[in-house]
């Protein structure tokens, strides 16, 4: 059989079997040896396809994710937030394993203190480990959550934010709900509770969560979900708290 229809037949049958790095074999059998034999060369064409898939897939998640902008977590300067919040710490944090084990994370602090640097490096971490990440900025969720309601698409939209192995909702308390946004951002959390991971950045300490929402009982509820099982990280100064959080009996106060 001629080269040219050998080529042919290569292209015809790699684009109908969706193969796409069997259409370009020449170029990926360059950086093969002359000596291997065919059941290698078939091997290096298959793990071609299968690492360029992989690649694929890792930057449609990127891309479903959602995130402003881009943040590594080598970026990060830990030493400015004291001696708890380690480097050790931090690898913790990056090998996904509070996403695995449905743990959350609040992170506390001022503007400019890092927290969604910190929170886009581990939603890079999780993409990169093949999990799916959702980013969302509170006001833009809980507008998301309100249209998708008056358009009677809730449950749809209700089921990709509970789909991610890992939801974000960054800049929590710059924009105060009313009641039906605060009862939709309450659902949304209550359902992944023990059963997905959520990261949460925020200016303000629990105590000042009443000014978000309308009810009182709604926000002792929801900050009792957030830290059940988790990291609540303070950026501004020397501490975390690590595991399950002190839960806020009823009727009391909440505290930082």
């Amino acid at each position: 059989m001629a080269v040219e229809l050998v080529e042919e037949q290569i292209q015809l049958y790699a684009k109908q079997l969706k193969i796409p790095t069997f259409s370009h074999y020449e170029e990926v059998l360059r950086r093969t040896s002359p000596d291997q034999t065919f059941a290698e060369l078939l091997l290096f064409l298959l793990k071609a396809e299968y690492e360029q898939r992989q690649e694929n897939k890792n930057q449609r998640r990127l891309k479903q994710a959602g995130f402003p902008y881009t943040k590594t977590l080598d970026e990060l300067d830990v030493s400015r937030y004291g001696s708890q919040i380690t480097e050790m710490f931090m690898m913790e944090l990056a090998s996904c394993r509070f996403i695995d084990d449905k743990k959350n994370i609040v992170m506390m602090g001022n503007p400019g203190r890092g927290k969604t640097h910190l929170a886009i490096g581990l939603r890079l971490k999780a993409c990169a480990a093949g999990m799916s990440v959702l980013f969302k900025n509170a006001s833009a969720l809980s507008t998301d959550l309100t249209e998708a309601r008056d358009t009677y698409v809730l449950g749809k939209l209700e089921k990709k934010i509970q789909k991610a192995d890992l939801l974000i909702i960054d800049e929590m308390g710059y924009v105060r709900f009313d009641r039906y946004q605060s009862e939709l951002l309450f659902k949304v959390i209550a359902d992944r509770s023990e059963r997905g991971s959520i990261i949460v950045t925020t200016n303000l300490p629990f105590s000042e969560w009443t000014t978000l929402f309308e009810n009182m009982a709604m926000v002792t509820a929801l900050v009792d979900r957030l830290t059940f099982h988790s990291y609540i990280l303070d950026m501004n100064g020397d501490s975390y708290r690590l595991g399950q959080a002190k839960k806020f009996s009823k009727g009391g106060s909440l505290s930082s």
